[in-house]
């Protein structure tokens, strides 16, 4: 595989960046949808990176893509590049002295991330000069933060990327029909979620995923709201109370499950799910402490080693 000297002063690095993602999630598609980019960008993608390095990477078919030798090469690299990537800003930082400055992340109610909570618990304690401010926000007021520089770092579901903003997935989310000990249905399994067309329901608004919104579509659940809460926390409280039956994150449920106030309706197989999102502005707009953070955050996601 001849490379041509001069690739490096004209080849694209989000080109790498794309490639990663088709190599670790062993398809177009799938990558595509971690990186919330349509498919046709990720395969124009790909075939820039094959003409820059004038060699096949994949071998694609209908199950997906397989990595050429060549391509095998080329994963292992990138790899390595972006581990030293994300090192670099604490290595900076710390051969420059104290990092400080304020860094602020927006995020929608009920992220249950352990590598977000390391990452936070780490940032303090190596770079206490950093003063991180948290705030919680309906999905359009915290994209919006992002782009009046009203935060650094937000983390979102969104199924209309803008392309003005870096997208990475965080985490799976998985939601589930709830009711309260109080229902009627309290203790059964629904696995044809029609019969339920007729129960009174709890909104979560337009900060409702669009995987839920389908869900509840397809099978005409909602038709006679009960309320409707944008902060997860409160739509919680009115489900456990027997205001009605609705949607939340399995992980903001769990406890209430546990303590016997909530009771997961739905089949494990038919839960919707998406995305969540850490959303950034590009690298080359982006304040020392929010590198050092997404350094340490994304270490943390690749240790994990599991598929998102």
């Amino acid at each position: 595989m001849p490379i041509d000297p001069a690739l490096f002063r004209r080849i694209d690095l989000n080109l790498f960046k794309i490639f990663r993602e088709i190599a670790r999630a062993g398809g177009i598609g799938a990558a595509a949808r971690r990186l919330n980019l349509q498919q046709p960008s990720v395969s124009l993608a790909l075939k820039r990176l094959e003409d820059h390095l004038e060699t096949e990477l994949c071998i694609r078919s209908s199950k997906g893509v397989e990595l050429t030798p060549a391509g095998r090469i080329v994963a292992g690299f990138v790899d390595q590049l972006f581990r030293q990537i994300q090192v670099l800003p604490q290595s900076v930082a710390g051969a420059s002295g104290e990092v400080e400055g304020l860094l602020t992340i927006r995020a929608v109610s009920g992220v249950a991330s352990r590598e977000l909570d390391e990452t936070i618990g780490s940032l303090a304690r190596r770079h206490p000069g950093i003063r991180l401010r948290l705030d919680i926000a309906p999905r359009r007021i915290v994209l919006q933060a992002l782009v009046k520089d009203a935060a650094e770092v937000c983390i979102a579901f969104d199924a209309a990327p803008r392309a003005d903003l870096f997208y990475e997935p965080l985490m799976r989310e998985f939601q589930q029909l709830y009711c309260s000990r109080h229902h009627p249905l309290w203790g059964a399994k629904v696995k044809n979620p029609e019969v339920l067309s007729k129960e009174r329901v709890i909104l979560t608004g337009s900060d409702e995923p669009e995987d839920v919104g389908h869900f509840r579509n397809r099978y005409q659940l909602g038709l006679a709201p009960a309320g409707e809460a944008e902060n997860l926390a409160e739509a919680r409280r009115m489900i456990a109370a027997g205001c009605g039956i609705g949607f939340l994150p399995t992980t903001i449920a769990e406890e209430g499950v546990k303590q016997g106030q909530l009771w997961p309706l739905l089949p494990d197989a038919m839960l919707p799910n998406y995305l969540l999102y850490l959303v950034t502005k590009p690298e080359a707009q982006q304040t020392l402490p929010t590198q050092i953070f997404l350094a340490e955050i994304r270490r943390r996601l690749a240790a994990r080693g599991t598929p998102i």
